[in-house]
């Protein structure tokens, strides 16, 4: 029965481990409110990620622009394809850490992680600082 026991948590471990190395971040997915859908992508030994998919991407008739950058010069490039996540490294647990991540909404970068919680959702929190003060937002990956 000891033998069975241990041999059962020894299983239970390994397939713990092999789930984490197995599932990855990379993929389509979409935020919250599924204004839009974002490709996350291997760039290097990191990840990044670019907006793929608007809800709306156009205004007035014309496509929607980084307006609200604060650098003036990159106003005029489309939301669609921008990269806004760069630079996350795999810290181990699920967890791809010390990237960043720019919101067009009010052209702000902020330090952020991201950690799968399961297969198809993904916690992405930006912050500044220290990531115990920032924003949660839930993923949910597009098959």
């Amino acid at each position: 029965m000891r033998k069975n026991l241990f041999v059962l948590a020894f299983l239970f471990l390994i397939s713990g481990y092999a789930w984490s190395q197995s599932v990855s971040p990379t993929g389509i997915w979409t935020n919250e409110e599924g204004k839009a859908r974002f490709e996350i992508y291997q760039c290097g030994d990191k990840l990044c990620g670019k907006i793929v998919t608007l809800k709306e991407p156009t205004r007035n008739g014309k496509p929607k622009m980084d307006d609200n950058n604060p650098d003036k010069n990159l106003r005029n490039r489309p939301l669609l394809g921008l990269e806004f996540l760069k630079g996350f490294e795999y810290t181990g647990n699920n967890k791809w850490d010390n990237g960043t991540i720019y919101d067009p909404e009010s052209g702000k970068t902020y330090s952020c992680f991201m950690k799968l919680q399961g297969k198809d959702k993904m916690e992405v929190k930006g912050y500044i600082g220290i990531s115990l003060i920032g924003r949660s937002q839930t993923w949910t990956r597009i098959k």
